[in-house]
C-alpha cells in the first residue's frame, strides 16, 4: 500500500518537474488550425499517445535492463542514440530541464538510492540528463516494475495534453477529464505492443506533429513555451 501510495504521489500534477510550462506542439496546432474539434483533438491524442510508445517505450526498456549499479558503455549507447533522436531544439531543451528536475526531486526523496551516481555518470560522459532516461533509471533504483514505470510516464503524458488544452480553452475542465478517462482503456494494448521492443527500434510516427513543434516559435502570443 505504502508503495502505491508514492507511485500516486509522483505522478501528482504539482510534482516540480517543468511539464506543465509545455504543450508540445498542442498550442500550434490548435493556433494553426491543425486541430479544429474534439475530433480532430481525439486523433490529435492517439497520434501523440502513438509516438511516446514508439518512440520512448523502447528507450526505457533498454534503460530499465541495465544491472545496477553499473551504467557503463551500454548506457552511453543509448543516451547517445536517445541524444539524436532529439530533433526540435525546444524539445531538447525541455526533456533536459525536466531530466535535471526529475533527478533532483527523487535524490531528495530517496537519499539513499545513489541517485547522485546517475548525475555524476551523465556529467562525466558529457550527454544531457534526458527525462525519459533518468526518469527510467531512478524508478527502477527505487523498486517499480517496468510496467507501473511505462504506465506511469503514459499517464502524465496524457494528462499535460488533456490539462493543455484546458488551458488553452479548447475544451472545458469536465469534457476534458472524461476524455481522458476514455483513453486510457487504450494504455495495455500501447504498453503490451512496446513492451519488448530495444532503443534501436525506436521509430517516429507524428510527423505532423514534430512539425508543430517547430512551428510554435511562430505563434504571435504563448501560453506555454512549447
Amino acid at each position: 500500500m505504502s508503495k502505491f501510495a508514492r507511485l500516486l504521489h509522483l505522478v501528482d500534477s504539482s510534482i516540480p518537474t517543468g511539464s506543465f510550462a509545455y504543450s508540445y506542439g498542442l498550442e500550434s496546432s490548435l493556433t494553426f488550425g491543425l486541430v479544429k474539434n474534439l475530433f480532430g483533438l481525439r486523433n490529435y491524442l492517439y497520434s501523440f499517445l502513438q509516438q511516446v510508445v514508439s518512440l520512448e517505450f523502447p528507450f526505457m526498456n533498454s534503460c530499465y535492463k541495465i544491472e545496477l549499479p553499473d551504467l557503463g558503455e551500454c548506457l552511453k549507447v543509448i543516451a547517445e542514440e536517445y541524444d539524436a533522436m532529439m530533433l526540435v531544439p525546444t524539445i531538447h531543451k525541455a526533456s533536459t530541464v525536466q531530466g535535471k528536475n526529475w533527478l533532483k526531486l527523487l535524490e531528495s526523496f530517496y537519499p539513499d538510492a545513489g541517485m547522485g551516481e546517475i548525475k555524476i555518470w551523465f556529467e562525466k560522459q558529457k550527454l544531457p540528463l534526458h527525462f525519459v532516461l533518468v526518469f527510467t533509471l531512478c524508478l527502477k533504483r527505487v523498486g517499480f516494475t517496468l510496467q507501473d514505470i511505462q504506465a506511469m510516464y503514459l499517464h502524465m503524458t496524457l494528462r499535460d495534453q488533456v490539462s493543455a488544452a484546458i488551458r488553452l480553452g479548447f475544451i472545458g475542465p469536465m469534457e476534458g477529464h472524461r476524455l481522458q478517462h476514455d483513453f486510457y482503456t487504450i494504455f495495455d494494448n500501447l504498453i503490451e505492443v512496446y513492451q519488448e521492443k530495444e532503443y534501436y527500434e525506436a521509430t517516429r510516427s507524428a510527423f505532423l506533429l514534430d512539425t508543430s513543434q517547430v512551428f510554435h516559435e511562430d505563434i504571435y502570443s504563448k501560453l506555454f513555451q512549447n
